[in-house]
């Protein structure tokens, strides 16, 4: 008999310290047919609908709710998903179901719940008819993990790859481990321990330590039949709660000693290299007065403090004032400004305006940059993703909208003006827009470690940069207020 299981997502990365708040128009939401539609799709959403098919599961489609990473959510946004949810849940559980599969982020931050996932799972697990039907689910390594999240759940898998390039893949590794409880009628528990450790984004790329050696104890752990997975969770700085950092879980049929075992294998790995993950950048005029005369082939010069990938707003100025002060040749840099582009959209391409650029989104930016630009064209920001296993694709599916777009050139500098932020995970971002990225001398890059699949192979060489934003790589710097103390590196 076909297995019937419930399919749901509620995924958003929380930026604490960001203004303002992230509502509801904020979301892409699915739901019934909608949601369906996704089978396939480069999401995870479409691997575990693709695997549901494969496993022959008859799906029972609740609501998918999600979002770019941004500000605080607001709680109107966590209720309308429980409302939606139940209303397609609650029937369905009323007649049986035989499991239900979550696709999370896990860093997920509402103005009065600082563990958004623990608090599904727990008013999941109360809804009559799933006491006891087995709740799995795919998450983001940048996961703040709590205990909650363990105790109401039975396996939730978190991706092994940063950038997230298996993302799909780890939602159809979640599908096959239900099918395997299915068959084998074995129900695995989570177990889970944390470190007092927090790494910044740039810190946590997985091929490079502390990360990288995590994620090969943790494929040697799962050589033990009994575990079902062992997660390393890199955790989310940016996010100001009391499990915010680097956690540990493992799914398990096994003891409790030795799930223990292994998780304190993981933490004391964690401990003895967690300096390795506290990287930062230097100063970016520091970088780009050692770039003249330019070098031969593409220089990337990455941003992370304005980590679109991480909440920032994507219009931070500092890496465009330094290009132009350096006056290096040949740069392209993307910059998020919807007012720009409505400003030029009665403008002739090739007439010049002056007009404020950038600078809009974050307190911490020196402010728009007012520049003499040419208008090169204007055009739709609807790009089909050229890589269908990059990091933008666990986001956003096949497809992704920069709304209008305008091109803009000053000095030596080429100016992207998108009207939504885009993160610069996938080269169809430039190529829809008529550019090739490889044919410039420097292109700026508003991310930590995500961009690098995209990036790498047409790179000569990339170098990351300090500039004010609100993505720095300085954790020191952040106004922790609910971080559990002590935690490395803010405190001995």
């Amino acid at each position: 008999m076909s297995k019937r299981v419930l399919i749901g997502g509620l995924f958003h990365e929380t930026h604490t310290f960001l203004d303002g708040t992230t509502g509801l128009a904020d979301f892409e939401v699915r739901r019934g047919a909608k949601l369906l539609a996704c089978t396939g799709d480069a999401s995870p959403l479409g691997g575990v609908l693709e695997s549901a098919q494969r496993f022959g599961w008859t799906v029972l489609p609740t609501a998918d709710f999600r979002a770019s990473p941004s500000a605080l959510v607001k709680d109107e946004v966590v209720e309308r998903f429980w409302c939606e949810f139940c209303k397609h849940a609650e029937p369905e559980l009323a007649r049986g179901v035989d499991g239900i599969y979550l696709v999370l982020h896990g860093a997920m931050v509402s103005e009065s719940l600082p563990d958004v996932e623990g608090e599904l799972l727990a008013r999941l697990r109360a809804l009559p008819g799933a006491e006891r039907v087995p709740i799995f689910g795919v998450f983001d390594l940048h996961a703040n993990f709590t205990a909650r999240m363990a105790e109401h759940a039975n396996c939730l898998v978190a991706y092994r790859e940063n950038p997230h390039t298996d993302g799909r893949e780890s939602a159809q590794r979640v599908a096959a481990l239900l099918q395997r409880c299915f068959e084998t009628r074995q129900l695995p528990r989570l177990c889970f321990a944390s470190v007092p450790v927090i790494w910044p984004p740039t810190g946590t790329g997985t091929a490079s330590e502390p990360m990288r050696e995590l994620e090969a104890l943790a494929r040697r752990l799962e050589t033990n039949p009994n575990l079902w997975a062992a997660n390393v969770v890199a955790g989310f700085s940016f996010a100001d709660t009391p499990d915010t950092g680097v956690s540990f879980s493992v799914v398990t049929t096994g003891s409790d000693a030795e799930a223990g075992a292994a998780l304190a294998e993981l933490s004391t790995l964690a401990l003895r290299t967690q300096a390795l993950g506290n990287v930062s950048e230097a100063p970016v005029d520091e970088v780009l007065a050692r770039l003249l005369p330019a070098p031969p082939g593409l220089t990337v010069l990455v941003e992370p403090s304005d980590n679109i990938g991480g909440g920032a707003p994507g219009d931070g100025t500092g890496l465009l004032r330094s290009l132009l002060r350096h006056q290096l040749p040949d740069c392209a840099v993307a910059i998020n400004d919807p007012e720009a582009v409505a400003r030029l959209a009665s403008i002739a391409v090739g007439a010049r305006v002056t007009l404020p650029i950038g600078g809009k989104g974050s307190r911490l930016d020196a402010g728009p940059l007012v520049l003499e630009v040419e208008l090169l064209s204007r055009r739709n920001g609807l790009f089909q993703l050229e890589d269908k296993q990059s990091h933008l694709a666990s986001m956003a599916g096949d497809a992704f909208n920069m709304g209008p777009c305008a091109l803009v050139r000053h000095a030596g500098v080429t100016l992207l003006l998108t009207s939504r932020k885009t993160p610069p995970f996938d080269l169809g971002q430039w190529r829809s827009q008529g550019l090739e990225p490889k044919d410039f001398s420097f292109i700026g890059v508003k991310a930590a470690v995500a961009h690098r699949r995209a990036y790498d192979p047409i790179a000569a060489r990339m170098l990351w940069v300090d500039t004010p934003g609100p993505c720095t790589s300085n954790v020191r710097a952040l106004p922790y207020r609910r971080l559990r103390r002590p935690v490395f590196p803010l405190d001995a």
